[in-house]
């Protein structure tokens, strides 16, 4: 649906036709998407679709960015198809997935560098001084056995692996058995001990990983023809000069979401990121960390902001701050991306409402409001469902997936997308 200045305040987004093309096809994602857990992925296929209507639309695509670019769904998605990338994430765990999986690699290398790895661990002995002993979070999330095991592993890529592309795509298969191998709650959105958790053995674990990783290089569909930037840093702290892009493709992140830091605080806090894996909220979209004065922020809120924040403002005025540095950055996003864009380039997001007690978070209205005042053009506003036979509309208290309604809350079922170009 084309969208204008004119008819945005009084159009009900939740009226818009959903649009089968931009549902979840039937073929299934590459493997290469699959080497790391990550909340809420970018789909894969809307990349190719976003490049195509951009296409369509007469815009010559070489050069793809995405502002929030998480793993790396866009990147990998992009190079695929022969175009460059750049991209940002001010998560260091997604930065690193994401440059692991924009890369391909050579397989006969890849099984030297195990085969040293295993042999550097098989024969190494613990350091009992070493930091990672003394955090209280990992002996929180560890046994001992699994913080001596996991140590040596991570010892033994550092040191053997001296190329750093090389030792990243070990890192990441690092990364991935965190999880497995602590006392984690599997597949929980919220950060909880399992008390009834046998963690995994770590060398099985990182040899079940490398194997799925290398097979899924080898898979010929996934072999790059493009190239990809990729930056570990706050969009908003981003110098742009010049425009430099065709197209953006990003799915910003939930105003409502949970700290993507706090999922990822056993590879933050193994990899060495940070001594205390909350220092990596501050900065983050909508963060109470960086939130400026309430009152000068209510006076820079476009109109769809500042009445979804009046409307919260009486039910939790902690949550109404946050709300509102969300919209002021979201707001500094679209004008950045203005300017980065290059003339007749485009923009393809994706992005779901949701609701906070009892409040409607029009997120979709609230960006449409942001591309139109910003000048883009040729605004078009879709709707594509996200739910399939296996995610259900339905979460219990876990945050886990439901299969019934029960006791379970509801969660959005459907998601904006929404296309604009630049004059």
């Amino acid at each position: 649906m084309n969208v204008t200045l004119e008819n945005y305040r009084t159009l009900n987004f939740d009226t818009i036709d959903i649009k089968e093309e931009w549902n979840m096809p039937a073929e299934r994602e590459h493997r290469m998407h699959s080497i790391h857990a990550y909340p809420a992925k970018f789909p894969a296929f809307i990349t190719t679709k976003a490049i195509q209507k951009a296409e369509e639309k007469n815009i010559s695509v070489d050069i793809v960015a995405d502002i929030f670019c998480g793993c790396g769904t866009v990147a990998f998605e992009t190079v695929k198809n022969g175009k460059s990338f750049w991209g940002c994430d001010i998560n260091p765990v997604a930065t690193l997935i994401a440059k692991t999986k924009s890369l391909s690699y050579n397989d006969e290398l890849l099984g030297r560098y195990y085969d040293n790895v295993i042999s550097c661990y098989n024969e190494s002995s613990i350091n009992e001084d070493d930091e990672i002993y003394k955090n209280e979070r990992v002996r929180y999330w560890f046994d001992d056995e699994h913080i001596n095991d996991l140590l040596k592993l991570k010892t033994a890529i550092c040191e053997k692996v001296d190329n750093e592309i090389y030792r990243n795509f070990f890192l990441c298969a690092f990364s991935n058995i965190l999880k497995p191998c602590s006392r984690w709650l599997t597949k929980s959105i919220k950060p909880q001990i399992d008390p009834n958790k046998q963690p995994k053995n770590v060398l099985a674990s990182f040899n079940s990983q490398i194997r799925m990783m290398r097979n899924a290089n080898l898979d010929e569909i996934t072999k790059k023809q493009g190239n990809a930037e990729i930056n570990c840093t706050n969009f908003l702290d981003v110098n742009i000069e010049t425009p430099f892009v065709d197209l953006v493709v990003t799915r910003p992140p939930y105003v409502t979401s949970y700290e993507y830091a706090d999922l990822h605080q056993l590879s933050t806090l193994w990899l060495g990121y940070t001594d205390d894996f909350r220092t990596l909220r501050e900065g983050s979209i909508g963060s109470l960390y960086h939130a400026e004065n309430f009152d000068v922020n209510i006076k820079i809120l476009n109109e769809t902001a500042l009445d979804i924040v009046s409307k919260m403002y009486s039910t939790d005025k902690r949550k109404t701050r946050s709300v509102a540095q969300y919209y002021i950055d979201m707001q500094g996003s679209i004008h950045k991306v203005y300017k980065m864009l290059k003339s007749n380039g485009g923009c393809l997001f994706v992005i779901g409402n949701t609701e906070y007690k009892g409040v409607k978070i029009d997120n979709a209205k609230h960006l449409t409001e942001c591309l139109l005042k910003e000048g883009f053009v040729d605004v078009e506003v879709d709707r594509r469902k996200i739910s399939n036979k296996i995610l259900t509309p339905y979460r219990d208290a876990n945050g886990k997936f439901a299969n019934v309604k029960g006791s379970s809350r509801k969660i959005y079922s459907e998601e904006f997308v929404i296309f604009a170009r630049k004059e």
